[in-house]
């Protein structure tokens, strides 16, 4: 394969990852809409929204190992048709069940697809193109998360939620045909059979603890938050369901890794090789890159509701304002490829982490209830940069010393750590958004007589702030609503210190991980790997 084709086929890799990375956010703005349209209740929009989500983070590893055995190139194709295909579906779905379901075949395709471009990369370029290829790879991850609520607002506002699945049919038609024509399939030389245990024991131990910190502030952490009702079935305990999420994530990773080690005692094929965690790089960079996605992503869960609730912008304009982050993680391609000629990709890295920490903690100092859009603008622009480079680079990071026979279950794993950091930072942040909230708004509401004053605070939490335009708006209470609305902002700026905490903690960690010369990286650049022949 020439050099100017594999260019071309990452840009097909590109849209593949945009595609499963919007989608995981343009559904949110849709919701109202959707809601009108099919009468679903509550529980069923919860799962519209977290069903793709959960499947997702909980295949990843068998999807990883499986493209390996059968083909790179081929299973990311299926999973692309797949994905289109359930998007199709969902688009023309006539009631909730249906919906839920084909979210739940298009975080299949998903799980598909993310290993599979991952891997197509660490095959495909070496050296320096390498370190260009994860550039673009992850700044795309970064701008398309933002830039999912600006379409989603768009294409709802001006024709119908059912367009925000049905963008996806054309770019899917397109990556299908476009991977064919200029990606050389890359699977490991032997085959081997496939782990359906580790492969089973790897799902329930990703898909519980994924579910748990999704669900933890909605059902509560210990004891119920509400009553809980499947169908006709209901929770009969005080004591919540997530706790036993988590233990069952535990006993779950504890079984898998001892049926590998027994499996690797007898020369029987794995789901994930563990001596993969022996190479330094690859064991370090996965908890970096589980510490910056706790610490990025749930940043992306606070700001649409800190915009829209207190400074009142709708879906269309809170999508407008993300979009200057959406620049910045672009941006950063470009930067990384020059960055990329004079230092490593752990540098590249730290520059990242730190751009990120800079922009959260002048974030949170400078929160205002009455911000105007141009200084937040400026932030996130300067925020996307560093979310773009640090995406990138600590994928390369992790895969930098893997075997290429061995990347796409490597692969699997490393988006598996990012997802539930993802998922633990929503969770955490989430729920230090609301609990601050509570404390502030509480603090803040000493002269309402108590009784009035814990309905206020329940309402607004419980909201997740929704109310405060309300109470702005009236007369009667639109002191109450310009307190709530500092309580909020000093909550989200709390938050914000959070992550930047979780960033610096990843900063520290990434000063672990080797660093390699320029002249190290252009030697592997001569370097011609035997599994991507020139055509």
């Amino acid at each position: 394969m020439s050099k100017r084709t594999r260019w071309f086929g990452l840009l097909f890799i590109s849209i593949a990852v945009s595609l499963i990375i919007v989608d995981s956010t343009i559904v949110n703005v849709a919701i109202p809409s959707i809601v009108d349209d099919l009468k679903i209740d509550s529980v069923q929009v919860q799962w519209v929204q977290e069903s793709y989500t959960l499947v997702f983070a909980a295949l990843l590893i068998p999807f990883g190992t499986l493209a390996d055995r059968i083909g790179r190139r081929r299973l990311l194709v299926i999973g692309v048709s797949l994905f289109t295909a359930a998007s199709i579906f969902a688009g023309l779905s006539a009631d909730g069940g249906l919906l839920i379901t084909a979210r739940v075949v298009q975080g299949v395709g998903g799980a598909m697809v993310l290993p599979a471009t991952l891997s197509l990369i660490n095959a495909t370029f070496r050296g320096r193109d390498r370190a260009i290829a994860f550039a673009v790879w992850g700044s795309t991850i970064g701008g398309m998360a933002a830039i999912g609520p600006l379409l989603g607002g768009w294409l709802t506002t001006d024709f119908s939620w059912r367009w925000a699945f049905g963008v996806n049919v054309p770019f899917g038609i397109a990556v299908v045909i476009g991977v064919y024509f200029t990606i050389t399939e890359s699977a490991a030389g032997k085959r081997e059979r496939f782990d359906v245990v580790g492969a089973a024991l790897s799902v329930i131990a990703a898909g519980s603890l994924v579910f748990g910190l999704i669900q933890g502030r909605e059902l509560g952490w210990w004891t119920t938050a509400k009553t809980i009702t499947v169908g006709s079935l209901t929770w009969p305990l005080e004591v919540s369901p997530i706790p036993f999420c988590f233990v069952i994530a535990l006993l779950a990773l504890a079984f898998f890794i001892a049926w590998e080690r027994n499996r690797t005692r007898h020369h029987k094929p794995t789901m994930l090789p563990l001596d993969l965690f022996s190479i330094s790089s690859f064991r370090n960079g996965n908890i970096v890159a589980l510490i910056v996605s706790l610490g990025e992503l749930g940043l992306l869960f606070i700001l649409p509701l800190w915009l829209q609730n207190v400074l009142r912008y709708d879906a269309l304009q809170t999508g407008l304002i993300l979009l200057a982050l959406a620049g910045g993680s672009f941006l950063a391609s470009g930067t990384a490829s020059e960055l990329s000629r004079r230092i490593s990709a752990v540098a590249i890295l730290r520059i990242g982490v730190a751009l990120e920490l800079v922009a959260l903690l002048m974030l949170g100092f400078t929160l205002r209830a009455d911000m105007g859009w141009l200084p937040l603008a400026g932030l996130l622009l300067v925020y996307g940069l560093g979310l773009g480079l640090a995406s990138a680079q600590v994928t390369n990071v992790v895969l930098a010393d893997v075997p290429v026979e061995q990347s796409g279950r490597a692969s699997g794993t490393q988006s598996t750590a990012r997802q539930i950091g993802s998922a633990l930072g929503i969770a955490t942040l989430g729920t230090l958004l609301f609990s601050s909230l509570s404390v502030h708004l509480s603090d803040q509401l000493v002269s309402v007589e108590p009784g009035r004053r814990a309905q206020i605070v329940d309402a607004v939490t419980n909201s997740a702030g929704a109310t405060i335009p309300g109470l702005q708006d009236n007369p009667a209470t639109a002191q109450v609503g310009r307190i709530a609305a500092e309580a909020f902002t000093g909550a989200a700026a709390t938050a914000a210190f959070a992550a930047a905490l979780f960033l610096g903690i990843a900063l520290i960690a990434s000063l672990f991980l080797k660093r390699k010369t320029v002249s190290e990286m252009q030697r592997e650049s001569n370097e011609v790997h035997s599994s991507v022949p020139d055509a």
